[in-house]
């Protein structure tokens, strides 16, 4: 959910906005929240405790491993006793015992990874976190973190017009990985790919960027978008999203476009 400040910083503009697109959430079916402590920082999960505490039929998934520096400034620590704090300050932000999905932001390339990946699974046994993921990483860093502990999700940008994660989501399709593309509605600025989604739109009576979003979904089985919104007309268009069914022509003309 997109409910801070611009840059991903600092409070929301409209905050009673951003409390009603939250209050929305589980109104429109969603069962599924996706933030991270350092967006915000802090703020969101903030947000997210005040207008859906306590979560009833919905799961929250969280993230550590990035620290702020100001707007659009991310840095990366994935020193094992920043994790650990870093998901226990998040319990208390979320107000939850358990953390239903943590996901290890990035992974800290001045840290050895076993110590990152050993770090996640004393959070799992510790019952502190039931399921964690991965976020931006390669195939050989999901199978060298598969070793450690086990990998339920992955967070990698794709959409229609950005396939350089391709073979990651293969790799999550072929072994019952959830795969989370952010940054779903961007189409790379290819204007030959908006031009195709606008005519689908066209066709479907639909917006160009439930186009997108209906192209993931018919893309993999183990595919679970995450479009951010801090409106709530924009959230509810994004829902309608599911509703609609793309052929398998249609779904080709764009998938040949994007690539």
């Amino acid at each position: 959910m997109r409910v801070t400040g611009r840059g991903i910083w600092g409070p929301p503009k409209d905050r009673a906005e951003a409390l009603a697109t939250l209050k929305r959430v589980p109104e429109l079916g969603v069962n599924f929240v996706d933030t991270a402590w350092s967006y915000g920082p802090k703020i969101s999960e903030e947000l997210i405790r005040e207008a859906l505490h306590p979560y009833d039929g919905l799961l929250i998934a969280t993230k550590g491993g990035l620290t702020r520096g100001g707007p659009d400034d991310w840095r990366q620590d994935g020193r094992p006793e920043k994790l650990i704090s870093d998901a226990k300050d998040s319990l208390k932000r979320l107000g939850l015992e358990q953390i239903a999905l943590w996901q290890l932001h990035r992974i800290d390339s001045k840290v050895p990874s076993d110590e990152q990946f050993g770090a996640v699974k004393q959070l799992l046994d510790a019952g502190l976190i039931a399921h964690a993921g991965l976020s931006e990483v390669s195939v050989a860093q999901i199978e060298a973190a598969r070793k450690v502990f086990p990998v339920a999700t992955v967070q990698n940008i794709y959409n229609v017009g950005n396939r350089q994660n391709e073979d990651v989501l293969n790799y999550c399709e072929a072994h019952q990985i959830g795969f989370i593309p952010w940054y779903p509605l961007a189409a790379g600025g290819l204007t030959r790919l908006w031009s195709m989604v606008a005519a689908v739109a066209r066709a479907k009576g639909a917006a160009r960027g439930q186009i997108a979003l209906a192209w993931l979904l018919k893309r993999s089985p183990v595919m679970l978008p995450i479009p951010g919104t801090g409106k709530v007309k924009h959230l509810e268009e994004n829902t309608l999203a599911a509703a609609i069914e793309l052929t398998d022509a249609e779904f080709d003309a764009l998938d040949k476009a994007g690539r």
